[in-house]
């Protein structure tokens, strides 16, 4: 089998299966709609315009948020790597943030931002931040020793040091970060726009819910998936031309 035809194959039988069940009468449409009535439901959105609608609206949150949590994961990440005191001093409020869900921010977000756009950009960037900062300290962290002796015997400047020695080093973490941010960052989505949103998929998503409308609940899952796929395969392609080095393992076919 090729490539194509390996990554296609589950999901086909996947829908096969579905459609099977529907069709027989096993599953419950109200529940679960039944692959064809999904696709109806998708097309009559895209052909509205209403489903581009809110794709765009979440598009603007995500990259808002995601971007700036890519901005302070990287420089925060950056300091508490190189930098021993900053990382004690920063440490435990940090590990106590941390396992803080975004949605257990909710009730502050609207007090501080109330509930127009910068609530919702709030949730995305928590969301995002520390998968960003985690991946980003460790990568420092894990620069190879050699290399950092050798700048040391060579007394290059701290910036040479810092682009040419750490960066390349940690960039293949950097980017992982930056992989499951943006993951995060739709995850959030949904979240984020239960607060009072009047436009967006996860909006979308919970009107429908409201409404009983299922198929309409799983065209909104499903383009959330898409959509972070495509944004995750731009991020792997950046990766393979960022760092060319980095061989991924490949493991034997059967």
């Amino acid at each position: 089998m090729n490539n194509i035809a390996w990554r296609i194959w589950l999901p086909v039988a996947v829908i096969a299966i579905w459609q099977a069940l529907s069709s027989g009468g096993v599953i419950t449409p109200l529940l679960l709609p039944s692959p064809i009535t999904v696709a109806t439901s998708a097309w009559g959105l895209i052909s509205s315009g209403e489903l581009l609608q809110h794709i765009g609206v979440s598009l603007i949150r995500v990259f808002e948020g995601f971007s700036m949590a890519a901005i302070a994961g990287i420089a925060l990440g950056s300091a508490i790597g190189l930098w021993s005191r900053f990382d004690q001093t920063c440490d435990w409020l940090l590990q106590t943030l941390k396992p803080i869900p975004p949605i257990g921010w909710f009730p502050l977000a609207v007090l501080w931002f109330g509930i127009g756009e910068v609530s919702k950009v709030f949730i995305i960037f928590l969301g995002a931040f520390f998968p960003i900062l985690i991946n980003v300290v460790d990568g420092i962290r894990q620069t190879d020793q050699r290399y950092i002796e050798l700048a040391r015997v060579h007394e290059i400047g701290w910036w040479k040091f810092f682009s040419k020695v750490i960066v390349p080093g940690a960039l293949p973490s950097i980017l992982t970060g930056l992989r499951i941010g943006i993951g995060f960052a739709w995850t959030c989505v949904v979240a984020a726009e239960l607060i009072a949103a009047e436009a967006g998929i996860g909006y979308l998503i919970v009107d429908a819910r409201l409404t009983f409308h299922a198929d309409v609940v799983i065209v909104g899952m499903l383009t959330i998936g898409v959509l972070g796929t495509l944004m995750d395969l731009g991020l792997r392609q950046l990766d393979m031309r960022l760092v060319r080095w980095k061989q991924p393992l490949r493991t034997a076919s059967m």
